[in-house]
């Protein structure tokens, strides 16, 4: 076998397409939306390097038009969730001992291909599925889950460089990262196609075998996550791709003595259930699985006096209603001046009334609809609350209609006590809830923004004057794992802002960083010794003075 120290390309970051008018970019994507709406389609779950289909065919529709039908996918049961996990042991042989650049090669292969050939097949599954507008679905499915690939395979041959410092004389001191003993289960969420895709794929990437469930509202793009994969030669039985109910998935995965890890990004609450489940569990598995997880938000953009005007609406208007409020790092609480109040609700209502909200197919569309009945549903009983409580006011928006598409317009509340509900409940839609503060009490409202939530994922401080700015950082250092300075708190991007939180919004390992991806191999300390001792007997035994 040829053996060489190998230096994988120089990652960057993908660049982002406009899909302006007139653009190539913008007529390829419109044609790749218009072919998935004319047909349907028939998903199979992945087993084995095997198509899966059962008699239990589910619906798959846009939720901006929930009457379109853009085709099935095949619900498994418990005996799937066993054949994937059978197929994943029965591949991680072959695949732990394939060498590291061979499977380096497979992920940048899949890179180029998710940037190229299936940037529009891809871009458009994740508008039409999952209702993102073309510049959501671009920076998302087509540009992060590139980047995720490229920037990890930089990662691994870093944590593969990492060794001793020192060889005694006569030693040599070597270390390597073995993948986990078992198979690792990826839980995907409905809201980023990058991660679906880069859940399972780094831990694949590490010599680990998968058995990967998205979220039901997801499938339609992970299907061709899945045929990326495939075409770069992913090897049969790497990454297993199974639709069941949660609690069929649980209830295999999780007694199984083989299981070794999970890798997670959805809500706090199952995220919570989970960890408690493999507690209980803990002495069935042949080694401590490891649990990384990334949950919710409850995001703040904190505003100082000294803050610019038409700066903290846009991270306003942006960081709150792009996607519909339905990112991780969505900011859905906003501590604001009083001093400021007036103009700001002034300019973000002339923004939000210049937003037009439809379908995805329309590009001129800003808003489009929620992922589905049940989160329109738990929403819109928030915004009615809101309308109703003395404690709050409704000031923009607060309209909504499910009779074609799950639209909700987007939401201004102003909360009149800095515990009201919408301030520390996450709500996961576009719904912005602000508290005016008496300019005088910056400090008190640094401590209340710190102690609303049960969460800590992403935050924001927008100010002019450098000593609030610093005292901010370090007053909320507990309450953000990204924080952002002068700008919203979305938008981390692969390779510059490693992205996860702390407290209630998961174990903060660092999607986008070389943290995420030690997690997912356990080293091996290897010392030789070439000139061994033969005697056991140390000179301080020797008789005399």
């Amino acid at each position: 076998m040829i053996k060489g120290f190998f230096n994988v390309p120089t990652p960057t970051n993908e660049p982002v397409y406009s899909y302006a008018v007139g653009t190539k970019e913008r007529k390829l994507l419109k044609a790749a939306i218009d072919e998935a709406r004319a047909k349907q389609v028939d998903v199979p779950m992945y087993i084995g390097g095997e198509e899966v289909r059962t008699e239990n065919k589910v619906s798959i529709n846009p939720p901006h038009d929930h009457q379109h039908l853009l085709g099935h996918y095949n619900q498994g049961t418990k005996n799937h969730v066993t054949d994937a996990i059978n197929a994943a042991l029965a591949a991680k042989s072959d695949w732990e001992n394939l060498p590291w650049e061979d499977r380096a090669a497979i992920f940048l292969k899949a890179a180029e291909l998710a940037s190229t050939k299936y940037r529009y097949k891809l871009n458009a599954a994740t508008m039409l599925a999952q209702s993102k507008n073309p510049y959501q679905a671009e920076i998302d499915a087509a540009c992060e889950f590139t980047d995720f690939l490229r920037f990890n395979v930089q990662y691994m041959t870093e944590i593969y460089a990492q060794q001793p410092p020192v060889s005694g004389k006569g030693v040599w001191n070597r270390l390597e990262q073995r993948p986990l003993e078992g198979f690792v289960f990826a839980l995907t969420p409905f809201n980023f196609t990058a991660i679906a895709g880069n859940l399972p794929s780094c831990v694949a990437m590490m010599g680990n075998v998968v058995v990967w469930k998205p979220s039901n509202a997801q499938i339609y793009s992970a299907q061709v996550l899945m045929e990326i994969f495939i075409e770069a030669g992913l090897p049969a039985g790497v990454i297993n791709l199974v639709y069941v109910s949660g609690p069929d998935a649980g209830e295999v995965i999780f007694k199984h003595p083989d299981f070794a890890g999970i890798h997670f990004t959805g809500s706090t609450g199952v995220f919570q259930d989970i960890w408690k489940t493999i507690g209980e569990n803990i002495h069935l598995y042949k080694t401590y699985p490891r649990i990384v997880g990334e949950t919710g938000g409850k995001d703040f953009i904190l505003v100082h006096p000294t803050a610019d005007l038409q700066v903290t609406n846009t991270a306003l208007v942006r960081g709150a209603f792009e996607y519909q409020g339905q990112k991780c790092s969505a900011a859905s609480r906003a501590y604001v001046p009083a001093s400021m109040w007036p103009a700001l609700k002034d300019a973000m209502t002339a923004d939000v009334n210049s937003f037009k909200m439809g379908g995805t197919e329309d590009f001129t569309n800003f808003i489009n609809a929620v992922i589905d009945e049940k989160s329109f549903d738990k929403i819109t009983k928030y915004i009615d609350r809101a309308k109703e409580s003395a404690d709050a006011e409704v000031v923009i928006g607060g309209t909504y209609d499910k009779s074609k598409g799950y639209f909700i317009s987007p939401t201004v509340i102003v909360a009149k006590k800095s515990d009201y509900e919408t301030l520390s409940e996450e709500l996961f839609g576009p719904v912005l809830t602000i508290f005016v503060y008496e300019d005088e009490k910056w400090e008190d409202t640094l401590e209340i923004v710190d102690k609303t939530s049960i969460y800590a994922l992403t935050g924001s401080v927008i100010a002019k004057d450098r000593y609030a700015i610093a005292q901010a950082t370090h007053a909320l250092r507990n309450a953000a794992g990204n924080f952002y300075v002068n700008d919203k708190c979305t938008g981390a991007v692969v390779g510059q802002q490693p992205f996860g939180g702390a407290r209630g919004s998961g174990t903060n390992d660092k999607a986008g960083s070389m943290i995420n991806l030690l997690r997912w191999v356990s080293p091996r300390t290897i010392k030789e010794t070439f000139n061994p001792d033969t005697n056991y007997k140390y000179p301080f035994l020797e008789e005399g003075e």
